[in-house]
């Protein structure tokens, strides 16, 4: 839906993750769309460097979330719940419902 005004695929799906999960790193985004790392590691740099998002370190990973102090955040992110509102049921349940934490041992299905 925002392909056209954000230029590409690869950076829709990297918003629409980070702004469903909070915050998001190259692996698990290329991860969970099928998409190769190098692809979405490029459009989280280039968003970095845009002042759209925001990464820090932890461990050897580097996470990235929305920049709390990009001026127009509440409107971007009132966007972009609203892509996700609009996503069918199937799409979402396919790429923004996984799980984030192990389950505990022996806990049924």
């Amino acid at each position: 839906m925002l392909e056209n005004l954000l230029g590409n695929k690869t950076a829709e799906k990297v918003l629409l993750y980070i702004a469903n999960y909070g915050e998001g790193h190259t692996s698990g985004i290329a991860q969970t769309f099928d998409i190769q790392k190098s692809q979405v590691h490029k459009q989280l740099i280039k968003l970095e460097a845009g002042g759209i998002l925001v990464g820090r370190s932890v461990g050897n990973l580097r996470m990235f979330q929305i920049n709390p102090r990009c001026p127009y955040k509440d409107e971007l992110n009132s966007l972009l719940k609203k892509v996700l509102s609009l996503i069918s049921k199937t799409e979402t349940e396919k790429y923004y419902r996984q799980r984030r934490r192990p389950r505990r041992t022996g806990k049924e299905l």
